[in-house]
């Protein structure tokens, strides 16, 4: 087994590593989205429109599930699949921007998935805003060797467009919707029609041409909506559709409550994870109740809730009712990195920092965005710190020893201190003072999107899970963009889920 990140700086991906070979799967043209161009984020507006004047989401997957009914698809929303009671399945999440970090991914995805039974894309098809016509170099191609069908979960970006071209690939090629009256002048609603994005009229011309890349028969899919529930051996995995603001409408809630019944074991798949940096989202339902309220009901049976989103893997194992439920983000597959020194002590739910886990570790996430601000900003020799001083001060700040020994003797200085704080790391709830919680937040929110980068290590990540009636083993393994990590893809975190025993 090759080295982790928790193992040495080189199986972290640092040193002088021979660069991967993903870069042959690369198109020939690739180009790099800027959040920061004014261009991306005009286009990728709508969260922002409907959080000012009303989320249309709602209404407008109703009419998509209605449109889907209506052409035979299952009422309950089950995709009812012949899997063994032994077989395995992939995660990865938000994936598509389309350049080095997602194409990245890609060879040891394909090595450890190659005997799996199908793949789970846990939010966030396509950056930045799902058009039909990125999905050729952003799906198609990179996954065109992968075998197995590939299910998929909406995430905010693949609404931006009214969810659109995630139907049209996904959900059997679903015309558009019957465009809706027009609202009336000087309404909410008005308003945010003026405001709307929409895609172009001729999106997705070439979708017919590229759906060859992946056209064999053990490759199709077809899912009968947005969000979804699959039979596969002892488990049912339910992919639940959080839409522009990470909410649930009251008729998915309805249909949510109601395949989470029985004592088959449940994996929930969502684009907004109820667990993440430290914090509980419990997810919010229209009408009442939550999405986690849901998943912690003893007469559901749910062992894990794995969420997308945030571009970063972190795990939670929450103690419920004499029971463990796995809380996991994975959302690494492919978009910039969002920052992991940014995690202040972990204490949540019972969950503490010996319990936690996260990938990229939070002195590598220090000491690669160190590396960015200092090329940015040509500031390199201010900002730039060697990884074993950001693992040295981020267990300084923290309170916790080192996750990995540095490889080399790390002085803690005054510049190592203010970079730190700097580049928001997080510290202890008992020592956090009321300058670095803003910094940690302004940080995490405007200046982590900018992190996308050419150079290796890219700290991407996706999850294997392996299922037997009696367990389920989740896998989350490193992809860096370095030759020695696509070989031997590192295994960051592992844990073994019980399944509850059926009733005799």
């Amino acid at each position: 087994m090759s080295d982790s990140s928790r193992d040495t700086a080189e199986g972290a991906g640092w040193g002088s590593a021979e660069p991967g070979e993903y870069r042959q799967l690369l198109p020939q043209k690739v180009e790099k989205i800027s959040w920061l161009d004014p261009r991306t984020l005009w286009a990728a507006r709508n969260g922002v429109v409907a959080s000012w004047f009303g989320d249309p989401t709602g209404r407008t997957r109703s009419r998509w599930v209605a449109q889907r009914a209506a052409v035979g698809a299952p009422a309950d929303k089950v995709i009812r699949r012949d899997d063994p009671d032994r077989f395995s399945f992939m995660v990865i999440g938000d994936t598509g921007e389309g350049d080095d970090p997602q194409y990245a991914v890609v060879p040891g995805f394909l090595k450890v998935g190659q005997d799996t039974r199908f793949a789970v894309v846990a939010s966030d098809v396509i950056y930045p805003v799902g058009s039909a016509d990125d999905y050729g170099t952003k799906f198609f191609r990179p996954y065109q060797e992968y075998r197995a069908p590939i299910y998929a979960i909406p995430g905010n970006h693949d609404w931006y467009e009214d969810l659109g071209a995630f139907m049209r690939v996904f959900c059997d090629d679903a015309p558009p919707l019957e465009p809706e009256p027009k609202p009336r002048p000087l309404t909410r609603a008005w308003l945010r029609s003026l405001l709307w994005h929409r895609p172009r009229a001729n999106d997705g011309q070439r979708l017919d041409q590229v759906r060859q890349l992946r056209s064999t028969t053990t490759q199709q899919a077809g899912q009968p909506g947005p969000y979804w529930a699959i039979d596969a051996g002892p488990v049912r995995i339910i992919g639940i559709d959080t839409g522009l603001l990470g909410t649930i409408d009251a008729e998915q809630g309805a249909w949510l409550r109601e395949v989470s019944r029985g004592p088959r074991p449940k994996i929930l798949i969502t684009g907004s994870p109820l667990y993440v940096d430290g914090e509980h989202h419990p997810c919010a339902i229209d009408g009442g109740g939550t999405v986690d309220d849901i998943v912690r009901d003893p007469d559901h049976h749910y062992v894990a809730a794995i969420g997308g989103d945030i571009h970063n893997y972190q795990r939670y194992p929450v103690q419920v009712d004499g029971r463990t439920i796995q809380y996991v983000v994975s959302g690494g597959g492919g978009a910039f990195m969002h920052a992991t020194h940014t995690i202040p002590h972990v204490s949540v739910a019972n969950v503490t920092e010996k319990d936690f886990r996260c990938y990229p570790l939070r002195g590598d996430s220090l000491a690669f965005y160190s590396r960015l601000y200092g090329r940015r900003l040509r500031l390199r020799r201010f900002f730039t710190l060697a990884e074993a001083e950001a693992t040295a001060v981020i267990a300084e700040r923290l309170g916790i020893p080192p996750t990995r020994t540095p490889g080399e003797s790390a002085r803690i200085t005054r510049r190592t201190r203010l970079v730190a704080s700097l580049l928001g790391a997080g510290g202890r709830p008992d020592r956090t003072s009321r300058f670095r919680l803003p910094v940690r937040k302004i940080y995490t929110q405007l200046f982590s999107p900018s992190s996308a980068t050419y150079s290796p290590p890219f700290f991407k990540c996706f999850l294997r899970l392996d299922v037997t009636p009696e367990t389920v083993r989740l896998r989350c393994y490193a992809a860096t963009g370095n030759r020695a990590q696509e070989i031997e893809p590192p295994i960051e975190d592992e844990v073994t889920i019980p399944l509850p025993v059926p009733p005799a």
